[in-house]
């Protein structure tokens, strides 16, 4: 059912969209649809400020539209908590639409040129193509939104291989941010994974009584999507601001905890011992 056959007012109703996950519906709140579904979405409401905190220098020496991204972050958050709250086609839409256009502003700002094909290697004209496919995604989705989920795992491809060669490039140099890199491949393959299986083997989760796989998702594919977004700014830095001299750190600054910690762009030199 599209937005045109349900109507404004249609497509607002609870369970009007055709998607239902495995969470079982109600079970919690008797006015959550989904609850666990719903309430994991926190991450994407309570990071972003933070990611806002930590690049407030970058937003100032390189870039003010990290803090776009991480702004989308929280709408996609709440979009998405809408959505599952109430399964209805409006929720199901916002959420959707949310994550594609979070996904063609971060690549339109930040997308290594060296990558790209010899005709996008303009970012104007690349953001204008990227513009353009947005617009018509959107309308797409509108028209078709059962096809929207799958089509939007497509754009993981992409951007695993940019990511894959931006981390061949520094796997040698950059040791540490190579890590960074695998660490968020690693939990975008889980997350990947754990989506395709609650999607299409409810039947089998449902009778063992796995039924918040969807949740995790929510946790998994956020730390893998901020952490890509820190090392494609970290590379825009590198390569289109050379003079500028910027490190991959750790909050909190903790070298026992540095593992756990949110990395971020840091501009502060490294003091010398004999300083």
């Amino acid at each position: 059912m599209s937005v045109g056959e349900a109507g404004l007012v249609g497509s607002l109703v609870w369970h009007s969209s055709p998607v239902d996950w495995c969470e079982g519906n109600y079970a919690i709140i008797s006015s959550i649809a989904e609850f666990y579904n719903t309430f994991s979405n926190i991450i994407f409401i309570i990071m972003p400020p933070i990611l806002m905190y930590l690049f407030r220098d970058y937003a100032r020496k390189v870039h003010p539209g990290i803090h776009i991204v991480w702004g989308l972050l929280i709408f996609v958050g709440l979009a998405s908590a809408y959505f599952h709250a109430t399964l209805s086609l409006m929720g199901q839409l916002l959420d959707e639409l949310s994550i594609l256009w979070v996904y063609s502003l971060t690549m339109a700002l930040f997308c290594p040129r060296r990558n790209l094909p010899k005709v996008f290697k303009n970012r104007i004209v690349f953001s204008a193509l990227l513009l353009f496919i947005s617009i018509f995604a959107s309308i797409l989705s509108v028209w078709r939104p059962y096809v929207n989920a799958f089509a939007l795992m497509t754009l993981i491809i992409p951007t695993v291989y940019l990511l894959c060669c931006e981390l061949d490039r520094v796997k040698h140099k950059d040791p540490e941010v190579f890590s960074l890199g695998i660490r968020s491949l690693v939990l975008m393959i889980c997350a990947v994974t754990i989506w395709f299986n609650d999607r299409m083997f409810c039947d089998f989760y449902t009778s063992m009584q796995i039924t918040y796989l969807h949740a995790i998702w929510h946790v998994a594919i956020f730390l893998s999507s901020y952490t890509c977004c820190v090392l494609f700014a970290y590379f825009y830095v590198q390569l289109e601001r050379p003079k500028i001299h910027c490190k991959l750190a750790y909050f909190p600054e903790n070298t026992l905890i540095s593992a756990f910690g949110i990395p971020y762009v840091d501009f502060k030199q490294r003091k010398s011992i004999h300083d």
